[in-house]
């Protein structure tokens, strides 16, 4: 069974297409002006080739595994070939199970329940909150910020060796939970190391690859990472889907991450009236409920686009994008890019900073009503990694935007821009010009605060 697709331009000499792309907002100055859309580390606007799949198969709404009619088998099909292309997507091994989750926070929320008695977590404290935050049950060791990919090696090779050294008659299992991409600096992460590191001393990796998949082909088996999650809205794929892949063993001998139809294979009622359950062992077993068939749809449709885009060409065009920021950037020297392991560390298309003299809420809210660009500005879900990157400089608090501090530490926040496969070299060159025109001539509007952000004064 099949769902005829609109076949998109696949063209690598270009941005690929996707939705939003003609979209025009209105600036504070007057005139409207095309949207750039340069906040994809938040999330990616979807691939027109995604939308027009869904958009196709729509009519063909079915209930999934319990029909039997014609519809139920269809979208049945369309579910579990999707979970088919998602394994092909991240080079999973053949005995690995996909589990169709809502978001990275969800898959890696999933991984900590079933985690084994005793387990004890390894997590650097630059992560986002998705994979920073989700082990608190177990016992969890954080790790310091590294300066060098070398020493982010060598920081956890120690703490698992001081782990087996403090143990006198054996170790309970272990598991390090490190990303591929830091969502703040785009700066690439030494996976493959990190994983042999882990591996050597007995414990399992799980990759947090909200960041890199878009940007980079992840394959479980040349990483040699034992899980891998990640977002379908960072993936050019809609809302609300997302992937948690990797190792069978954890996952089936865990409780159903949530009680219900679709996890449970039979239920039956005993003698003493209670009711005995036997949970399936397959994927299944985590996905309880009715299924976002559409969700799993569109991220198979966005693995096949990227795919077949070609990752070689997707990188090197990307790498031609960052190359422009960066240089334009580095022509403002009040504008300070923020990095943990130096200016020529390889990245992918996200970098943060700050401006000398500005609070970032009111630089953010300048590009947007003044320019028509659309970027991130706070903390990021990443707290522990900006403090840390801003460390004794926090901006000066401004008369607009500036966030509300902790007891006792001064107002800190960053802007973050951030591109991919979708974004067109005007959207960064309209970029660059505004944050040079904003440093050297300032806002040509008033703003306020409302709500805690930073807005036009009308």
């Amino acid at each position: 069974m099949s769902v005829s697709t609109v076949a998109a331009d696949q063209s690598v000499c270009a941005p690929l297409p996707v939705l939003g792309r003609d979209v025009t907002v209105p600036l504070v100055t007057g005139g409207e002006v095309t949207y750039a859309a340069l906040d994809y580390a938040a999330s990616a606007p979807a691939l027109q080739r995604v939308w027009d799949d869904v958009a196709a198969y729509a009519p063909y709404y079915g209930s999934v595994h319990r029909g039997a009619g014609y519809l139920s088998q269809l979208s049945t099909d369309l579910f579990e070939n999707a979970r088919r292309t998602v394994a092909e997507f991240l080079g999973c091994r053949a005995d690995d199970q996909v589990v169709f989750t809502r978001s990275t926070t969800d898959s890696l929320n999933l991984l900590a329940r079933a985690l084994p008695a005793g387990c004890q977590v390894f997590v650097f404290e630059t992560e986002h909150h998705a994979s920073l935050l989700p082990w608190q049950d177990a016992q969890v060791t954080y790790l310091d910020a590294p300066r060098t990919p070398r020493q982010a090696v060598e920081t956890l090779e120690r703490a698992l060796a001081d782990r087996t050294a403090s143990v006198q008659e054996g170790y309970g299992p272990a598991l390090v939970c490190v990303t591929g991409a830091s969502n703040v600096t785009g700066e690439l992460w030494p996976v493959r190391e990190l994983a042999a590191a882990a591996h050597a001393h007995g414990a399992r990796i799980v990759l947090d690859a909200a960041q890199l998949a878009p940007h980079h082909r992840v394959d479980v088996r040349d990483l040699d990472v034992d899980w891998v999650a990640f977002s379908g809205h960072k993936l050019y794929a809609p809302f609300g889907s997302g992937v948690l892949a990797g190792r069978a063993d954890w996952l089936r001998a865990a409780e159903p991450y949530l009680a219900g139809g679709g996890a449970s294979r039979t239920v039956t009622r005993r003698p003493d009236g209670s009711v005995a359950v036997e949970w399936h062992e397959s994927a299944a077993r985590h996905e309880a409920g009715s299924p976002n068939v559409i969700g799993a749809y569109s991220i198979a449709s966005a693995c096949k686009a990227l795919t077949e885009a070609g990752w070689e060409n997707l990188v090197a065009r990307e790498e031609h994008l960052i190359a422009k920021v960066r240089a334009g950037l580095a022509e403002v020297p009040q504008v300070k890019v923020l990095s943990l392991f130096g200016d020529d560390a390889p990245r992918v298309g996200v970098l943060s900073f700050v401006v000398e003299g500005w609070n970032s809420s009111h630089f953010a809210a300048a590009l947007s009503a003044e320019y028509g660009i659309g970027v991130r500005d706070g903390l990021f879900c990443a707290h522990p990694l900006v403090r840390t990157l801003l460390g004794s400089d926090p901006q000066t608090q401004g008369e607009c935007g500036a966030p509300e501090a902790a007891p006792g530490e001064k107002s800190l926040n960053a802007i973050r821009v951030s591109f991919g496969a979708g974004t067109p070299d005007e959207h960064v060159e309209r970029f660059v010009t505004a944050v040079r025109e904003l440093v050297t001539e300032g806002a040509r509007w008033q703003y306020r605060t409302e709500d805690g952000r930073c807005v036009p004064a009308v």
